[in-house]
């Protein structure tokens, strides 16, 4: 039986290393494959990963900060580019700027409106598109583009997702979590970037998987202040305590608590709040998701 993945594509911050930069992930759900957030190179990675762009049908967006979206223009190119015109249409959920980033991006007058103007009348482009098996006329980009409130937000025959908010740097950038739930009745949380809240608590209550933010050690960010809208290692074992998930996933991890000799004794404290299982995640990586 096929199991039920998720892939880390992207699994650091907005300050790039050799192993990690920006967050994006992509869970597979019975051949169904959902995105969150579309960081840095995550067109690539998931390609790097053995997915490809145009398997994507929904992408959500947790917020807009450029570590969280910044792909997103080369996904979107990518996707369209890479098809033949039968695929499903893209359908992107996020907070406020989702539906104004995708139109000044792909739209009639978007940014890159030049490049598939090119590729949509020139005659090799035509070519490229009737030799991969399409037809023409080549229809321009077609995205459903979505803002979104705290609700449930999309519902599918195999799964559904909820949205909640969460804590991060509001009100400059609005900020969700989400839960994707199973029609086997598993589930799994993203917390995005955020601080401890009730609100992503209660989202995650007695989830199988919480895939949350850490940014660096809980000491080091009480000390020199970077605890303000973001999770540190403590916070984020409490926040699965409190919601009594399973699975602890961290992501978003910063150069720091990313080192070997740090996440040995990151785990020691987190192991002293949540009495889950604990991943320090990778990118270009997946995980076999509550299959035995």
């Amino acid at each position: 039986m096929k199991k039920d993945k998720l892939y880390i594509l992207g699994a650091g911050t907005p300050t790039p290393t050799e192993s990690r930069f920006g967050s994006a992930y992509v869970l597979d759900i019975d051949g169904e494959k959902i995105m969150f957030d579309c960081g840095p190179a995550a067109t690539h990675k998931l390609v790097k990963s053995g997915l490809w762009p145009t398997e994507i049908d929904y992408l959500f967006f947790t917020h807009h900060h450029f570590d969280h979206d910044i792909d997103y223009p080369c996904f979107l190119l990518c996707r369209w580019d890479q098809s033949i015109g039968k695929e499903n249409m893209l359908n992107v959920f996020g907070p406020n700027l989702t539906e104004k980033i995708t139109n000044e991006v792909v739209g009639e007058d978007g940014a890159f409106s030049h490049d598939w103007k090119a590729r949509v009348y020139h005659p090799v482009s035509q070519k490229v598109y009737v030799n991969r098996g399409g037809t023409l006329p080549r229809k321009p980009p077609k995205v459903n583009a979505n803002d979104i409130a705290p609700g449930t937000v999309k519902v599918s025959k195999k799964w559904e997702v909820i949205a909640d908010v969460a804590e991060h740097v509001q009100p400059y950038l609005d900020s969700l979590a989400y839960r994707l739930e199973t029609n086997k009745n598993k589930s799994i949380v993203f917390t995005g970037d955020t601080q401890p809240c009730k609100s992503v608590i209660n989202l995650a209550q007695n989830a199988d998987i919480l895939v949350c933010m850490c940014w660096d050690d809980q000491e080091t960010m009480n000390e020199n202040g970077e605890f303000f809208g973001q999770c540190g290692t403590l916070g984020a074992a409490q926040m699965a305590e409190d919601a009594n998930v399973k699975t602890l996933v961290l992501v978003h991890m910063g150069p720091n608590i990313s080192l070997e000799q740090n996440k040995i004794s990151a785990r020691k404290e987190i192991g002293k709040i949540f009495s889950g299982n604990i991943i320090f995640s990778e990118e270009i990586q997946s995980i076999d998701i509550w299959n035995k």
